[in-house]
């Protein structure tokens, strides 16, 4: 594939991959059941084989089918293969809008979104409100190609995303984000803000300095506290996975037990999983995108992107508010989002707020549990930028 070329390719994994599946799976190695009925030593083994009994009966075929419905290619990139969903819309005007995922999931976090951002007058909404979606898989993730060597961090992804919009045809843009999509857009807008139209983002990058901590009012300090415990008890695969991502690897890719035991547990513990909000991330959902990184062998590669980040992504509140977004941005906050971000904080960073949404209900995975809100407050946000 030349370093220019855009090609489709059909996803089609081998027959004898599903049969290795069920056959590790039949086979499969548990542990006694955890010492403690709080989830505080990690996914239950009672959940656990609920959720592996679940992957016994998941039909990988229809979701290749699914997948393969939806124009998906690869291109080189700086030297480096990834694979990416172009959706054009039927609509002559439709606005480019770029989408970036993280970890633990995939680009299916986007796949219910895509219909409605694409031809919303099929699903109940306006023309002048369609945009052309781009949906690129991080380095490492998906069937995007896992790197030989160390430096894919997120600035130089950001301007792999640039060169794509560029190899697209698209001049002027817009770009979302969540997790790592969040960072890697933030740059994306940092780096080119005279092609980001604007950016979208439900999880600022942004952190408190001294004086803001000081100074918290009583919404601040609740924020303040969820982070410390996040820190304390929820960022394991945060720390794990910065230093040792090799070593987590093998596991991983060896054993389908350890790779669901590992995504899931931050599927479950990021999403929202109140009845009244939708109950989270599905046990479907999640194992969509524990397959995908089982058939494409993308655990290690992954968990990587962590260690790359660690090494490129300044963690001190100073360094990072002085890496200043001048693009108009729009956020959606959603409550079970695990490291909260107060506005006063995030408007030290991102210059131009132009909407701060507060959701009701929803976590850190947007688009697989609330598809509707994030459609609606993508429309919204980029509706004033379209025709600068």
């Amino acid at each position: 594939m030349s370093e220019v070329k855009i090609e489709p390719f059909p996803v089609s994994i081998p027959e004898r991959d599903l049969t290795d599946l069920r056959e590790r799976l039949d086979r499969v190695r548990l542990p006694e059941a955890e010492t403690v009925p709080d989830g505080a030593q990690g996914i239950g083994l009672s959940r656990l084989r609920s959720l592996l009994d679940a992957w016994r009966q998941h039909d990988w075929r229809a979701l290749e089918k699914r997948w393969n419905a939806i124009p998906h290619y690869r291109t080189r990139l700086d030297g480096l293969g990834i694979a990416f969903w172009w959706v054009r819309s039927p609509e002559p005007d439709a606005f480019p809008l770029v989408l970036t995922h993280g970890w633990p999931g995939s680009v299916l976090e986007f796949e219910d979104i895509i219909g409605p951002l694409t031809d919303p007058v099929a699903h109940g909404g306006s023309a002048e409100d369609a945009f052309d979606v781009v949906v690129p898989a991080l380095p490492g993730f998906g069937f995007s190609a896992r790197p030989q060597e160390p430096g894919w961090k997120p600035g130089r992804t950001a301007r792999a995303w640039a060169d794509l919009m560029t190899r697209l045809g698209y001049g002027r843009f817009g770009a979302h984000g969540g997790d790592w999509g969040a960072l890697v857009s933030t740059e994306l807008a940092r780096l080119a803000p005279e092609r980001v139209a604007a950016l979208h983002l439900t999880m600022p990058f942004a952190s408190p300095l001294p004086e803001d901590v000081a100074t918290a009012d009583e919404t601040e300090k609740g924020m303040l506290a969820r982070r410390e415990r996040f820190m304390l008890t929820g960022s394991t695969h945060v720390r794990v996975q910065s230093v040792l991502p090799q070593t987590l690897g093998y596991s991983l890719l060896d054993s389908p037990a350890g790779l669901a035991a590992w995504l899931s547990e931050a599927l479950v513990a990021f999403s929202d999983t109140r009845p009244e909000a939708g109950g989270g991330v599905s046990v479907a959902q999640q194992l969509d995108d524990i397959a995908l990184y089982w058939f494409t062998r993308t655990g290690a590669s992954a968990a990587r992107w962590y260690w790359e980040a660690a090494r490129g992504t300044p963690r001190d509140a100073e360094t990072q508010n002085a890496l200043t977004v001048t693009v108009p941005t729009a956020f959606t906050l959603f409550p079970a989002e695990p490291f909260p971000v107060s506005r006063r904080w995030a408007a030290r960073r991102y210059h131009n707020l132009i909407s701060w949404n507060e959701m009701e209900y929803g976590g850190h995975f947007a688009g697989w549990e609330q598809p509707g809100v994030l459609v609606s407050e993508l429309r919204n946000a980029f509706r004033q930028v379209r025709d600068h």
